[in-house]
């Protein structure tokens, strides 16, 4: 048995889910930029308690891990964090991108691979290639999109690509292998709790003093104008 509440901030999307053995309970999820700090934590209390539990009872906090924005995954840390010190619960965290996958692999077979992508400026996207039984092909980097890109597995199989990374780079990869999602799919708490329930039954937990998100790339901050 494990009841598990998890919390997604990897984007500008704000997303908290309960689930019991892999089931959703409950979620709550805010599309209003900068919703993070102020609000996370009162979606978390809530989200437990219309589930109809209380924070004692939670087995585990899960946070999706990385990569996506900086401050997100700064502010979604530090509160699952902050939430296992005072419950003295596990910490599980979850890679952003495969929960983003999990949300898609059951419409497509074998032939398909699966690439969600997270937007890293200009032509740059946080990317991964799992196949529908979660597989990881290629390992999550930060990858600047070109016409090349991914040229070697069209080859061999076709690309579903998703994501808020995936639109801008359709006027790059062109290749007949290539479908781009009409369906915006965004980082959610739904899937986050169902990887971390297979990592709570392994009992893969993260050390909660020393975990750090994973941000991929260093911070860039934008540089102030000169009078």
């Amino acid at each position: 048995m494990s009841l598990i509440l998890s919390i997604d901030t990897s984007t500008k999307v704000c997303s908290v889910a309960l689930h019991q053995d892999g089931n959703l309970l409950a979620i709550s999820e805010l599309f209003a930029e900068k919703s993070h700090s102020g609000m996370l934590t009162t979606l978390c209390e809530n989200v437990v308690n219309h589930g109809g539990f209380s924070l004692n009872q939670l087995d585990a906090i899960a946070v999706a891990k990385g990569p996506g924005s900086y401050t997100g995954l700064r502010i979604g840390v530090s509160t699952a964090k902050g939430f296992c010190f005072a419950l003295d619960k596990p910490l599980i965290s979850v890679n952003t991108l495969e929960a983003m996958a999990l949300q898609v692999k059951n419409f497509y077979d074998e032939s398909h691979l699966l690439c969600p992508m997270i937007d890293a400026r200009r032509m740059e996207v946080y990317c991964q290639i799992i196949d529908n039984q979660m597989n990881t092909i290629s390992e999550t980097e930060a990858k600047i999109i070109d016409e090349d890109s991914f040229s070697d597995i069209f080859e061999q199989k076709k690309i579903v690509f998703f994501g808020d990374g995936a639109a801008k780079c359709q006027e790059k990869i062109t290749h007949k292998n290539a479908i781009f999602l009409k369906t915006d799919i965004t980082p959610s708490a739904k899937t986050v709790g169902v990887l971390a329930t297979n990592s709570f039954e392994k009992s893969l937990f993260e050390n909660v003093v020393t975990f750090e998100p994973f941000y991929l790339k260093d911070f860039v901050g934008t540089q102030p104008k000169k009078a």
